[in-house]
């Protein structure tokens, strides 16, 4: 999420530069390594492919990330006051201009829906963290009230309460109150009316899908200064100046985003974008810009992601094959001289991680084949061979060879390493049909990943049954 925010910034100045010589307003062409295949950027599929990497300016919130990955207040929005009192307690105001772009305003309705989503409190919604929204035991609102008062449990001081509620997080509470056939979703979940709830889960887990082809304004109103204007695999993701935006009216008439799945891959050996967001070996051609390229390094670490069930449900397998992972040799030949990653919460930007980093990990830095067969000769006799199966979202030339190299290495323990990887690989493959993702930054597999410490630390809750091995492959 940081590196989005990074590249974004680029990508406007770039459009800016790149089109100085034409009449009208600039047209940006944006590249992603990503599917954008929902609006929701706050489920599982949506946060594990490139939703946020489109909807940051379509959905705003009270805050976004700034070029450092700083929390930077969304004024455009409204306003969060802490108020003074012995529990963390927040009260948020809708600037009184804050609408959709299909006229309905933005109000308490939505930030409830935001919460009730991603709570963990209510049965049937799938979102991808309860980060934070978990320690909230209230918000106390009135339904079309534009402003609302959110009330911690006792004890919970969440630090990064000014993140909450940010950018892409809420969704429209109108379009899922009629998909589930109600007049508004609040009084449902105050009443904790449990099957109305889980049709509101229903449509907002499911009811805001964005594939190629006919585009429903009704169903995708944006609230930011921009809107979906048409969706095709030819002509990318078409964004363009929300006339309702009440704020400063954007520089670029136009934001096309190439996803996976579109021209992307046959735009970039041309040249033939402003700003690309990728993976290394995305294509095998080398990546050229029309106009001065400038590149940056991201913020994400690659890594691979065990799953707790399977052939990793023994935690000694986990063990024998983050033994036999080549880490060194990894970081080494795909890294251009980036550093392992031995950290699960702390990113490189940060300013002490850099200096602790080596504190962690140290027993998996490099390949130990004879501890990795004696891991799994502990194992009970008859359990046969042990297979590995790898996924990521293909095809990715660089990850094809990096999955090809720890094969190689794990060989050598007796551990078989199969590559999976797909056209729509993702999270929810996870202990089904892959034992475990090579992906960017933990949950996804978008280029830049996320950058969110907090976020990251959560992820660890209740995992202590799991992989304690660091599995970080490579800082990019």
């Amino acid at each position: 999420m940081r590196a989005v925010s990074v590249l974004f910034g680029l990508s406007l100045l770039a459009g800016l530069v790149s089109a100085c010589g034409d009449d009208g307003p600039p047209s940006i062409n944006y590249v992603v390594d990503a599917r954008v295949i929902t609006y929701n950027a706050n489920t599982v599929s949506g946060n594990s492919d490139g939703a946020l990497m489109v909807t940051g300016r379509l959905l705003p919130g009270f805050s976004l990330l700034g070029p450092q990955g700083q929390v930077v207040p969304d004024r455009d929005v409204g306003v969060v006051t802490r108020v003074p009192g012995s529990r963390l307690t927040l009260r948020y105001e809708f600037d009184p201009e804050a609408a959709f772009s299909d006229g309905v305003a933005l109000d308490c309705d939505d930030l409830l829906l935001a919460w009730a989503a991603m709570s963990g409190r209510f049965d049937g919604f799938t979102p991808a963290t309860t980060a934070g929204y978990r320690d909230i035991e209230s918000v106390d609102c009135a339904a079309g009230e534009r402003t609302a008062t959110v009330t911690f449990k006792p004890g919970r001081e969440y630090q990064d309460w000014a993140a909450l509620f940010g950018a892409g997080t809420m969704m429209p509470a109108h379009v899922v109150a009629s998909d589930a056939g109600i007049a508004d979703i609040v009084d449902p979940i105050r009443a904790g009316n449990d099957d109305v709830i889980r049709r509101i889960a229903g449509a907002w887990n499911n009811g805001f899908p964005l594939v190629p082809g006919p585009i429903d304004a009704a169903r995708l109103p944006a609230s930011g200064p921009f809107r979906v204007d048409r969706y095709s695999r030819t002509d990318g993701l078409v964004l363009v100046p929300n006339e309702k935006w009440w704020g400063d009216r954007p520089k670029a008439g136009r934001i096309v985003v190439w996803g996976r799945g579109t021209d992307a891959t046959r735009r970039l050996p041309d040249g033939r974008f402003d700003i690309a967001d990728i993976t290394t070996g995305m294509v095998d051609a080398e990546v050229s810009g029309s106009s001065p390229t400038n590149p940056a390094r991201a913020l994400a670490v690659e890594q691979l992601v065990l799953a707790d069930r399977g052939v990793f449900a023994d935690v000694r397998v986990r063990r024998a094959f983050a033994s036999c992972v080549p880490r060194d040799g990894l970081a080494r030949q795909f890294g251009a001289g980036a550093r392992m990653w031995n950290q699960r919460i702390l990113a490189p930007a940060d300013n002490l991680a850099g200096q602790i980093n080596n504190e962690f990990g140290r027993a998996y830095q490099r390949p130990d084949l004879p501890r990795a067969r004696n891991l799994l000769e502990q194992r009970r006799q008859g359990a046969g061979a042990v297979r590995v199966r790898i996924g990521y979202l293909g095809p990715t030339a660089r990850w094809q060879q990096m999955v090809r190299v720890i094969a190689d290495s794990c060989a050598r323990a007796n551990i078989t390493v199969e590559d999976v990887s797909t056209p729509q690989m993702g999270p929810t493959e996870l202990g089904r049909t892959a034992d475990a993702l090579l992906v960017a930054s933990g949950a996804t597999s978008a280029a830049a990943g996320a950058a969110d410490p907090t976020r990251d630390a959560y992820a660890l809750r209740g995992a202590v049954t799991r992989s304690t091995c660091p599995t970080s492959v490579t800082r990019r």
